[in-house]
């Protein structure tokens, strides 16, 4: 073989070398870049979680208050006309432990 043959072969084996290293690179840049794209897509993803979990705590929360107001005011009107009901026994039952008194 020539020396012109084996400088040409020893050229274009450095040229794949360098070929390839550089594919090397260039590979691992591009998952370095994805691993990147894919963490900033999840942290988005987990910030829009946590907003959308914000905003369904929030109308619970306004929800619970609203029905705690409902059942406060119905219970209220409840005990209002049991204790009417008991006011308006209170004179029987008065006389009833009068007698009762009296009466042993």
């Amino acid at each position: 073989m020539s020396l012109e043959a084996i400088q040409t072969i020893t050229e274009s084996e450095k040229g794949a070398q360098q070929r390839i290293q550089s594919a090397n690179e260039q590979a691992k840049k591009l998952v370095s870049d994805a691993e990147r794209a894919g963490q900033a897509e999840v942290a988005r993803a987990r910030a829009e979680a946590e907003t959308k979990v914000k905003s369904m705590m929030e109308q619970a929360e306004q929800k619970a208050a609203q029905r705690q107001s409902a059942v406060m005011e119905e219970m209220k009107k409840s005990c209002d006309a049991m204790r009417q009901g008991a006011e308006g026994r209170l004179p029987t039952a008065a006389e009833l432990i009068v007698r009762r008194v009296v009466n042993v």
